[in-house]
């Protein structure tokens, strides 16, 4: 029976070089991966999954509202897919995620969703809430804040390099937008305080 995965971090734990090399080793063994994307996150060019390592593959990109259900079952009629992969995953809404299970339960092909846990202000996004809820296996991918502990949070900067604690929630970025930190130093640094549990 397949199965529904969540591959989650802060940002710059890898999660899209570990979606392209688990798409590579399909290939090596002859097999078909569907790469998926949002299609409004063109910071790379459009439909492109990009690692900040510099490696990249093309995809297919969704918008918001298409019922990825439906998008697998009309790529099957052009090729055999043996396992579906899905880059930014926290961008889902709750019914793809629904609509991702369903790949796994109706049409028994695995499905692989790398996305960010929570946002700047710590709240969680939709598709990651749902994943977590959802999923079958949940596998975190640890990335490390500038004190050495896993960094778990992320902050939104602006262009001087000031923490922002008010916006929309999706504001796509790069590096110079956003930091990962442990969650001491991310209430250090957007409460301007300690956490009332650090030490």
């Amino acid at each position: 029976m397949a199965k529904l995965y969540f591959y989650y971090s802060s940002m710059n734990a890898g999660k899209s070089a570990s979606l392209l090399q688990s798409s590579y080793n399909y290939q090596e063994r002859g097999l078909n991966t569907l790469l998926l994307c949002p299609a409004w996150d063109d910071r790379y060019g459009e439909n492109q999954i990009t690692s900040r390592i510099g490696i990249s593959a093309p995809a297919t990109g969704f918008e918001k509202g298409v019922d990825l259900f439906e998008l697998v079952t009309q790529k099957l009629t052009q090729n055999v897919i043996h396992c579906v992969m899905v880059d930014e995953a926290q961008f889902l809404s709750k019914a793809q995620v629904y609509q991702l299970g369903q790949v796994c339960d109706e049409i028994d092909i695995p499905v692989l969703a790398y996305g960010l846990r929570t946002d700047f202000q710590g709240e969680p996004f939709e598709g990651s809430q749902y994943l977590l809820a959802w999923a079958d296996n949940l596998k975190e991918l640890k990335a490390i804040c500038h004190c050495g502990r896993k960094a778990t949070m992320v902050l939104r900067l602006d262009e001087a390099g000031d923490v922002i604690t008010e916006g929309a929630q999706v504001a796509i970025g790069g590096n110079a937008n956003y930091v990962s930190v442990c969650r001491r130093h991310y209430y250090l640094s957007y409460h301007k305080q300690p956490s009332a549990f650090s030490n």
